[in-house]
C-alpha cells in the first residue's frame, strides 16, 4: 500500500484513516481476530465515516482490511456472549451498529470496499453496503449465520438479494457455506476480481478515477441509482430533480463542456 498522509485513529486504533489526492482510506485494522467488528469498531468506523464525509478534500473512500487475511471476518462472537446472548441484548447490539450502517448506506460519497481474504457475517454485510466491491482472488465470501443460530436483518439481506437475486440469497444462507472470488464475481456479488498482488493498485486506479470526475454528476448517479433500488411508492423524485438541476446549473458542467471543446482534460470543483 502506498504512503498516504495524515492518518487518525479510533477505537482504540483498530480503525485507522488516511487520505490522500481525494482518495480518504479507512482500515479495519484488527488483523490477530481477522478484523472482526467490535461493538467499540463499530463506534470508531462511524467517527472515520463522518470524518471523511465532513472532509471536502475527499471525494471517494476506500474500505480495507489490515494484515492481508480479513477484509472484515464478522463480529466479534467473544463479545456475544455478554452483548447478543438472547433476544434484547441481541436488539441492543443491533441499535448501537445500526447508526454506523445507516451512515454508510446513505453515505453521500462514493465508497469501495477493497476486499483481501475473509468476508464474511458483518463484514459481507459492511462489503455489500459499499458502492463498489472490488476483491483479491483468494477472497472467501459467506454468511455463517445458520451456523451461528443467528437471524441476519432484513437490511443485510435487502442488499444481499438485490446484489445475487433471491434463490444465491437462499443457498447462501440456508447452508452458511463460503464462497470463492471467482464465484463471487460471477453470481455478481463482487465486481471486479483481481491477483492478490495487484488488488490495491487496481482499487486506487478506480478511486483515483473517481476522484477526478465530477463530484456533482457523481453524486446524482448516486442518488437516483439508490431511487431506483426503492419501491416505486417510497421514491423521492423530486431529491432526483435536484440534483439533475445542480449539475446542469454547475461551474462544473461548464467546465466539462470547455474542457471538452478545448481537447484538455477538465478541472471539476464539486461545484
Amino acid at each position: 500500500m502506498p504512503d498516504l498522509s495524515h492518518e487518525i485513529s479510533y477505537a482504540d486504533g483498530k480503525i485507522i484513516t488516511h487520505t490522500a489526492d481525494g482518495v480518504g482510506v479507512i482500515t479495519f485494522n484488527n488483523p490477530d481476530k481477522r478484523n472482526a467488528m467490535s461493538l467499540e469498531m463499530w463506534e470508531g468506523f462511524g467517527e472515520a465515516l463522518t470524518s471523511l464525509r465532513d472532509d471536502d478534500a475527499v471525494r471517494v473512500v476506500i474500505l480495507r482490511g489490515a494484515g492481508g487475511k480479513a477484509f472484515v471476518s464478522g463480529a466479534d462472537i467473544s463479545q456475544f456472549e455478554k452483548t447478543r446472548h438472547n433476544a434484547a441484548a441481541s436488539e441492543e447490539y443491533g441499535k448501537r451498529s445500526a447508526a454506523q450502517r445507516a451512515l454508510l448506506a446513505d453515505y453521500p460519497k462514493p465508497t469501495i470496499a477493497c476486499i483481501q481474504g475473509f468476508c464474511l457475517g458483518g463484514g459481507m454485510q459492511v462489503a455489500m453496503l459499499a458502492d463498489i466491491r472490488i476483491a483479491a482472488q483468494s477472497s472467501q465470501f459467506g454468511i455463517p449465520a445458520a451456523r451461528l443460530g443467528i437471524a441476519y436483518g432484513f437490511d443485510g439481506l435487502r442488499h444481499l438479494v438485490s446484489l445475487v437475486g433471491p434463490s444465491w440469497a437462499r443457498l447462501l444462507m440456508y447452508t452458511g457455506i463460503r464462497i470463492d472470488a471467482a464465484e463471487a464475481l460471477r453470481i455478481g456479488l463482487i465486481e471486479r476480481m483481481v491477483p492478490d498482488d495487484q488488488l490495491w493498485g487496481e482499487t486506487m486506479l478506480i478511486a483515483e478515477t473517481i476522484s477526478t470526475n465530477a463530484p456533482l454528476a457523481i453524486k446524482a448517479a448516486k442518488i437516483t441509482i439508490a431511487q431506483v433500488l426503492k419501491d416505486e411508492s417510497g421514491r423521492d423524485m423530486d431529491a432526483i430533480k435536484t440534483i439533475g438541476t445542480a449539475c446542469m446549473d454547475s461551474a462544473d458542467f461548464r467546465e466539462g463542456r470547455q474542457a471538452f471543446m478545448e481537447k484538455r482534460k477538465p478541472q471539476f470543483s464539486g461545484k
